[in-house]
């Protein structure tokens, strides 16, 4: 279809479906108050102001979302002149946020087809990928450069209707990702839309029509061309969102994972008596449980679940040659974390206690003398011990070691001296060495 196509000229007739205010669900009641003073603003300069993306969709699918984005026909520069409390961020794709105290508005310019040769194309693509994109164009262009037909709806606050270039009405009645435009291509412009399909679907519980869905099992080595920076962001989406254990199991079945944690996937490929997919799926799924009970999530536990499987394999082969289990753990962690971070950038805020739960790990298994009072008095203990239970749940600990912590807690200071006690007693006894001879030795 002409009109599917990204760069189809939006000069010519395109003929939008328009959905007149009686005819459809979307309320100003269900709308940021912030995002109306944007959209009512806008209009009062006479700019085109319309309510779009993923606002748009989930209103239409009776969710609440999480937020409203704008777009509109005035450049960045005029938006900032329209709102003093707005920003212009963005080099690759120049936006304008509008502050609210912490709410922020993103408004975005309607995008043009960059074909053109007119002085306001802004437009740089290499080998494929979108690298820059500042054209500006029309609502109709705006459309169809926009990844999803579902996230192609606009409401417009001139007359609150509801616009659909691409066809985003009937994929929502539908359930299904449809892209814009011709898959592959899409794709390439920008690869990260292929995490966006995994995570719009696992989101929203629809199919990924199959021409949309076809180039993800051939094309996860073009993510090997976005910022490793970028990708922290987008997985931070994908697992941070309530339905992290459907996308692992997504981006493993089109060979995507593997692309981002290789080091994972090949261990989780062997899987040793199934402890690594067992490990990894209860961890996401554990987080996944704390997000619908709004309890709080840390990516430093998200990439420790992650990326355990290879440390742990690593840290029982360096023990296997001799190592101590501390010095093990140590450099098992710094090794898969180098491999790691060219791939996907995970920040020192969030790496730093990351590893130290891992370094923990070993230090939990020593349950005598004073060594349990100084451990449970560790900043990062109630996260490693998370960390061992987890660990326990999927048979890669001893359930009775994570049992013995859990108890240790609430235990009164006469039962912890008892259990460290007892402890003491279960390990081996460290073996005398016979002295080699002594002062009153006769040699000879």
């Amino acid at each position: 279809m002409q009109e599917s196509d990204p760069h189809f000229d939006s000069t010519l007739a395109i003929r939008p479906v328009v959905v007149p205010r009686p005819e459809h669900n979307i309320s100003r009641a269900n709308i940021s108050e912030n995002a109306l003073k944007v959209l009512y603003r806008l209009r009062q300069e006479n700019f085109q102001a319309h309510l779009v993306g993923g606002g748009v969709r989930d209103l239409l699918l009776g969710h609440e979302p999480k937020d409203f984005d704008v777009a509109t026909d005035a450049t960045p520069e005029q938006v900032r002149q329209v709102f003093r409390n707005c920003r212009l961020i963005g080099r690759r794709f120049r936006l304008a946020h509008v502050h609210f105290g912490r709410d922020i508005i993103e408004v975005a310019t309607f995008r043009g087809s960059g074909v053109d040769d007119d002085t306001t194309t802004d437009r740089q693509v290499e080998n494929g990928m979108i690298v820059r994109d500042n054209s500006y164009g029309t609502i109709a262009e705006d459309a169809l450069r926009r990844d999803f037909t579902i996230n192609a709806l606009y409401y417009d606050i001139a007359d609150f209707s509801l616009v659909d270039y691409a066809g985003g009405l009937t994929d929502l009645r539908l359930g299904q990702m449809r892209l814009i435009g011709e898959p592959e291509q899409r794709y390439r412009e920008d690869p990260v839309r292929m995490l966006r399909a995994v995570r719009f679907a696992c989101k929203l519980g629809f199919t990924i029509e199959p021409a949309t869905e076809r180039p993800l099992f051939d094309l996860g080595h073009l993510l090997g061309d976005i910022p490793a920076a970028r990708l922290f962001d987008e997985l931070i989406k994908l697992f941070h969102s309530g339905y992290g254990l459907g996308v692992f199991e997504k981006l493993r079945h089109y060979g995507l994972f593997g692309h981002l944690f290789p080091a994972t996937e090949d261990a989780l490929a062997r899987e040793d008596h199934d402890f690594p997919i067992t490990f990894v799926s209860r961890g996401l799924s554990n987080t996944d449980k704390r997000l619908l009970e709004d309890k709080p999530v840390t990516p430093a536990f998200l990439f420790g679940v992650l990326l355990w499987e290879p440390v742990r394999l690593r840290f029982e082969a360096l023990v296997a040659e001799g190592m101590g289990a501390n010095e093990a753990i140590l450099l098992a962690s710094s090794e898969v974390c180098s491999r790691q971070q060219p791939l996907v950038a995970i920040p020192k805020r969030f790496s730093l206690p990351m590893r130290e739960i891992w370094a923990l790990q070993p230090r939990l298994e020593q349950r005598d003398g004073k060594r349990p009072y100084r451990l449970i008095t560790h900043p990062r203990f109630r996260a490693a011990y998370d960390f061992l239970l987890l660990r326990a749940e999927s048979g890669e600990s001893d359930p009775e070691l994570a049992a013995w912590w859990t108890r240790f807690q609430d235990a009164s200071s006469q039962e912890r001296a008892s259990m460290t006690d007892a402890a003491r007693g279960r390990r081996r006894p460290r073996r005398r060495r016979k002295p080699s001879g002594s002062a009153n030795e006769v040699v000879g």
